[in-house]
């Protein structure tokens, strides 16, 4: 009785989550019906699918007042990925007049949600306006999750969303939020998504890009997404200001999302200048950008302005994962490039919609580590780590120390796997470092597009990207005896 009434909630809940994400493809539709592009009947099949199938689960589960438990919401975050993943294939594989096979589809839906930006077209401008701005939409709406949203509706069904946002948000501070009730929470972290959105496209515009690529471009600058509306990505602009309005905006977007709010709500720039997190990830990602500066411009690519503007965006964009790319960087100093791919698992601030281990977790790293030097020093001292001015307890430490660790594993394995299947070792390291981190650019035999991966490569991608999304814990939880033990 306990397990079906457990297993009731949980496909209630799933088909309530699908419902609500049919309705993202009204827009591409709409879209589609004015350019009168083919793909809208792609968008219609796959809106009335998921809308009839969602809402028919979720009528024959009907209601229940059963408060989620720990296990229920790991078992709805990771299903909702993955159906939402699936989803998000099925407009582009069931137009055929793309010709896209399933493998494609999959790999580039996974993309979208997950805010990786790795795509397999090889000429994405040739692409019509409804699958461009569906492809900004899916950076959009995955990259701050649209678990988040739906919690913020979740009493309107009579379960409590507590341990859905707990599973969904990253970083090791999981149980702190911004406001007393968790509906408020989500709708604070909407709001100011979508002003940061529209500021970003506002700025693309004003620095001289096309209202409809300011568009999506904003959506997946603010998303850390990376998709873009030309196969050369930014590089297509040729433009300084528009570099410029990428990069910022990218390292704007890769700051914790809660600091936006509570500035905003206290009328203050000082929770960003506490922030310790923002303080390391600023200095890190300054320290990088002065170096490919240098080392672009002592390459002879450019002069020392242009070298610091290619620097400043390229940088920006990679150790944020955002993914946006100037045209021509994979003919940049092969060194310049493997740094930027490493600095890509930094990532940005935990609570923002970067990929990566997160800034939080290094500076817990360095601080840990200073503190062992410390301590083998002066063996008989009492020191205490802290961040900011929050001591870090040894829960964290451990947690930190864990995931860390795991990333680790798993990116070696991915990169091993790879390598069996007959990609060189460069060409692995950087497929592997653009889906785990969700960052999307490639380098080697990936740095035109990942439609020359093999349909195996693509699919272990896939899985490398939602690896990556949902910060490994929920997947390797859900595939443990000891969480299916009642």
């Amino acid at each position: 009785m306990y397990i079906s009434t457990r297993f009731r909630i949980v496909i209630h809940l799933c088909a309530f989550l699908v419902v609500l994400y049919s309705l993202t493809m009204i827009p591409p539709m709409v879209l589609a019906l004015i350019e009168k592009d083919r793909s809208l009947f792609g968008f219609f099949y796959t809106f009335i699918i998921t809308f009839s199938l969602g809402g028919i689960g979720w009528a024959v589960t009907g209601r229940t007042n059963i408060q989620l438990e720990t296990r229920d919401g790991f078992i709805i975050i990771v299903l909702f990925w993955l159906l939402f993943s699936l989803i998000s294939a099925m407009p582009l594989w069931l137009d055929d007049s793309y010709n896209v096979s399933l493998a494609d589809a999959i790999f580039e839906g996974v993309s979208g949600i997950t805010t990786t930006g790795a795509s397999v077209f090889n000429d994405v401008s040739g692409l019509p306006k409804s699958i461009l701005y569906y492809r900004a939409q899916l950076n959009f709406v995955g990259g701050l999750g649209v678990i988040v949203l739906a919690v913020a509706v979740l009493p309107l069904l009579g379960i409590g969303g507590m341990k859905l946002y707990q599973s969904e948000m990253p970083g090791p501070f999981k149980e702190e939020r911004l406001t007393p009730r968790l509906a408020d929470t989500a709708k604070s972290l909407w709001l100011t998504y979508l002003l940061l959105g529209a500021a970003c496209t506002l700025a693309f515009w004003l620095a001289g890009m096309p209202f409809f690529d300011s568009i999506c471009h904003g959506l997946s600058t603010v998303s850390l997404g990376g998709f873009s509306t030309r196969t050369e990505s930014i590089g297509f602009y040729d433009s300084y200001a528009i570099e410029l309005v990428a990069g910022g905006f990218s390292l704007l977007s890769a700051i914790n999302f809660t600091l936006y709010f509570v500035a905003l709500s206290r009328r203050s720039f000082k929770p960003f200048l506490k922030s310790a997190e923002l303080r390391f990830f600023l200095l890190v990602a300054s320290i990088v950008i002065l170096i490919i500066t240098l080392e672009v411009w002592r390459a002879g690519m450019y002069s020392l302005p242009a070298s610091f503007v290619h620097a400043f965006f390229l940088t920006s964009s990679m150790i944020t994962d955002n993914g946006l790319a100037t045209a021509d960087y994979a003919s940049w100093p092969v060194h310049t490039i493997v740094l930027l791919l490493s600095a890509s698992f930094f990532g940005g601030c935990v609570g923002s919609t970067c990929g990566g281990i997160k800034a939080l977790r290094f500076l817990v790293l360095f601080k840990q580590s200073r503190h062992e030097v410390h301590q083998l020093a002066h063996p008989r001292a009492i020191m205490s780590i802290r961040v900011g001015n929050s001591p870090v307890n040894d829960r964290v430490l451990r947690s930190v120390w864990s995931f860390f660790f795991l990333y680790v594993v798993c990116t070696c394995f991915f990169i091993w796997m790879l390598n069996l299947q007959g990609y060189d070792l460069l060409t692995s390291f950087a497929t592997v470092a653009a889906c785990i981190n969700n960052m999307g650019l490639g380098f080697g035999e990936t740095a035109a597009g990942f439609g020359t991966l093999s349909d195996s490569a693509k699919y272990l991608m896939c899985a490398a990207m939602l690896l990556g999304r949902l910060e490994i814990y929920p997947v390797l939880i859900l595939l443990s005896r000891t969480f299916w033990r009642s």
